[in-house]
């Protein structure tokens, strides 16, 4: 590339990079700040949970729907339709009323908020594409996904602050962001064509409506059990809408998501080795924050710092994996990024067990597994990524990009519902006999795990608060105990979803990095393709 394209582009890199940044940080900074709002709007704990869940089921409900509508349409026109709604909708969640009202207009806000951001997300990695030769994409996209995903961090920190002022201003501060991003992009972005072709409507209610299902099932599995008639009526239900979608694409001349993509083996495994290392990457985020509060007493902003420590492992291997992976292929990466992060899960949860010294330190014996479960996701998610489009049939960018991260939010509830599963059965048996032991009862141990994500660490819980002082003393002590043995079942079960990866990547076919699609859909086994290359 010319300089000047090279400086259009890494412009046009950094637009999209704010635009989505703001989609990331808002998985974490309203969770963090729902206490403060729920009490100022006068929400019921469930209206507030609501307003938190909801976001996610509409972003994962709606990434096909906005993959297909990025190609048709044309990625950039869809992506500054996506950050002014973001915006608009961020400047609505931030003007919730108080009264009887407030709770239907947060969660009808923050829905809409979740969707605006599928529509940006596939169309932002359809300009990347676009933008970027095939041998320097890796590179970008490696950028795109490690500055987007490090703000998931930025979020705790950036919510502490900003709701000591007023928690409307965790909401009020994406409408400059999406000012920025929108003129950016306007400027600097290539346009897109616009393709003479119909959106199946009929196929996106369908999975709409079947992974909204699934992952309201998997959401609420943790609370209502898994036995619940209504996790397990979500799940069916969503399972057999998925299997009608499938149905009714197959049968339709212009689908929704092209299934011959699913033809590919490659796409197949980096898919679904996308699905597992989300398992891992995404739920570690709720679990760090949960441990870093219970059982090191740290504040949610100083709780950042773990996340922090992640992130530095993240970036530096999702260089070198991307170069990587423009040298040699998935392959290798898959299987090298899946045995790192492996290790670093599986060393993370036995060093959590043990509560170190000076837990707020910068360095201490956490640091280092930390550090190394982040490289090892770091390492591969982004080439993961980049193979996926790099198979896109035609230039269904937006497609496969949507089909990707359908898969991270699936793999996101997936992890969190098994591995809180694990955590919460675990935590239930430490708990059990030493509160036995000081006079409490089961029922005081399952309202402390009910109410442990937002338990505040340095008080005893406030079930517990009638019995004496020392005594809630001491059911603090177990309390931080009890939880740093039952989280290193969930990094266990990262560790476990990493090594997948691994074993993926060993059936990843070799001596191939991406296949050569025509236009309608067959492979071209010529060699011509540039990205052929010993993997």
């Amino acid at each position: 590339m010319s300089r000047s394209t090279v400086k259009a582009s890494s412009l046009t890199l950094a637009g999209l990079i704010v635009a989505v940044s703001m989609t990331t940080i808002d998985q974490t900074i309203v969770a963090l700040s729902a206490p403060t709002i729920q009490a100022d709007l006068g929400l019921t704990h469930n209206a507030m949970q609501w307003a938190v869940n909801v976001y996610l089921i509409a972003t994962a409900a709606t990434f096909l729907l906005g993959g297909r509508l990025a190609d048709v349409f044309g990625h950039k026109r869809m992506v500054q339709i996506g950050i002014a709604g973001f915006g608009i909708t961020s400047l609505l969640c931030g003007l919730a009323p108080t009264g009887e009202y407030a709770g239907a207009w947060l969660i009808t806000a923050r829905a809409l908020q979740g969707m605006a951001g599928a529509i940006m997300f596939p169309a932002a990695i359809g300009i990347v594409v676009s933008t970027f030769p095939r041998e320097g994409r890796a590179k970008a996209m490696a950028s795109f996904f490690a500055i987007t995903g490090a703000m998931t961090a930025i979020g705790p920190i950036a919510g502490g602050y900003l709701t000591q002022w007023t928690w409307r201003s965790v909401f009020f501060v994406n409408v400059p962001l999406a000012i920025a991003a929108s003129v950016i992009v306007a400027i600097s972005a290539p346009r897109s064509a616009r393709r003479d072709e119909r959106i199946d409507l009929l196929g996106a209610l369908a999975i709409a409506a079947g992974i909204g299902a699934v992952v309201f099932g998997l959401q609420q599995a943790g609370s209502w059990g898994w036995s619940s008639p209504y996790v397990v009526g979500a799940l069916v239900a969503g399972l057999a809408l998925a299997a009608l979608f499938v149905l009714i694409e197959s049968k339709t001349t212009e689908p929704l998501v092209k299934l011959a993509v699913f033809r590919d083996r490659g796409f197949v495994i980096v898919t679904l080795a996308t699905l597992f290392a989300s398992m891992a990457f995404l739920s570690t985020f709720f679990f760090l924050s949960v441990y870093g509060q219970v059982s090191l007493g740290l504040t949610a902003i100083n709780t950042g710092l773990l996340f922090a420590k992640f992130f530095v492992g993240f970036v530096i291997a999702a260089q070198i994996g991307s170069r990587r992976f423009d040298q040699v292929g998935a392959r290798s990466v898959l299987i090298l990024g899946g045995l790192i992060g492996a290790d670093g899960f599986g060393w993370l949860g036995v060093s959590v067990t043990e509560i170190p010294s000076d837990p707020g330190a910068l360095i201490n014996p956490q640091t280092w597994p930390i550090m190394l479960a982040g490289a090892g996701v770091g390492f591969m998610i982004s080439a993961a990524s980049t193979d996926g489009v790099n198979r896109a049939i035609g230039a269904s960018y937006g497609e496969v990009t949507a089909i990707s991260q359908t898969m991270r939010n699936f793999g996101s509830a997936l992890g969190l519902a098994v591995f809180g599963t694990l955590v919460t059965n675990a935590l239930i048996r430490n708990l059990t006999a030493s509160f036995a032991s000081l006079g409490a009862t089961s029922a005081d141990v399952r309202e402390v795990v009910t109410r442990m994500s937002g338990a505040h660490t340095g008080q005893p819980p406030t079930e517990l608060a009638h019995y004496p002082a020392a005594v809630q003393e001491q059911f603090l002590h177990t309390v931080q105990l009890g939880y740093a043995h039952a989280v290193a079942w969930a990094f266990a079960g990262a560790a476990v979803a990493m090594l997948i990866v691994a074993v993926l990547g060993l059936l990843y076919p070799k001596g191939v990095v991406s296949a050569n699609f025509d236009e309608a859909g067959d492979a071209v086994a010529d060699g011509s393709d540039p990205a052929t290359v010993a993997a």
